[in-house]
């Protein structure tokens, strides 16, 4: 892939680095903040619920949006190259539609839920599920995507990087792990998508600046 660059590309790339730590920043300043929220019963994405949930909508929104800027930014720097600008494109599609639909109160969360899952699962909750694996599949087949990208390029540490984020993601949240663990391993997978998503940013405006983007 070579890179073409525009004045606006650098702001476009910056979004996903932004995109990283809002979402982490926003999600786990209020994990340990809102009262009666346990990271190790319940998941990140319930902090949609309760009186505070618009505050997680709007995280998870505003993610979708980011990484949607910066997926354009990676599609003018990286012709020919549109797996990867696709591929988090589609991340972004995932966090948009996964703020706009809410998961079911559960486990005791927000206060009045049932103690365990609710019997009926609702509709806002199956399409909920549905983009939260949209997000999660997308950026781990972007990993891969990014890792050939950088293995052609001769950057093997940024090649080792993005293949072991895209394997740790998979094993958090793809493996058929037990539902006691559920919440937490996915904020940990959560952390390392969301890391991997600032590094490709980052790398990607450097090259940017030394090619010439203002």
């Amino acid at each position: 892939m070579t890179a073409i660059h525009r004045p606006s590309n650098v702001h476009l790339v910056n979004c996903g680095a932004i995109a990283g730590f809002v979402f982490l920043g926003g999600s786990f300043a209020q994990a340990f903040t809102r009262p009666g929220f346990d990271l190790r019963r319940h998941a990140l994405s319930a902090l949609t619920l309760g009186d505070l949930g618009w505050l997680q909508v709007t995280t998870f929104v505003l993610t979708g949006l980011l990484a949607l800027a910066f997926a354009v930014g990676l599609r003018r720097a990286l012709r020919p190259g549109w797996a990867g600008p696709a591929l988090i494109g589609t991340y972004g599609i995932g966090m948009i539609g996964g703020g706009i639909f809410t998961p079911d109160p559960a486990f005791g969360w927000p206060s009045g839920a049932p103690a365990g899952l609710p019997e009926h699962l609702s509709t806002s909750n199956t399409l909920h599920t549905v983009f939260g694996a949209m997000a999660f599949m997308s950026l781990i087949v972007a990993g891969l995507v990014f890792a050939r990208r950088y293995a052609r390029q001769g950057r093997r540490a940024w090649m080792v990087h993005s293949y072991a984020s895209s394997a740790a993601a998979f094993i958090l949240t793809a493996l058929p792990w037990s539902e006691e663990s559920a919440s937490l391993r996915f904020a940990f997978g959560a952390i390392v998508i969301s890391s991997w998503l600032a590094a490709v940013s980052w790398r990607t405006r450097n090259d940017c600046l030394r090619s010439g983007g203002q």
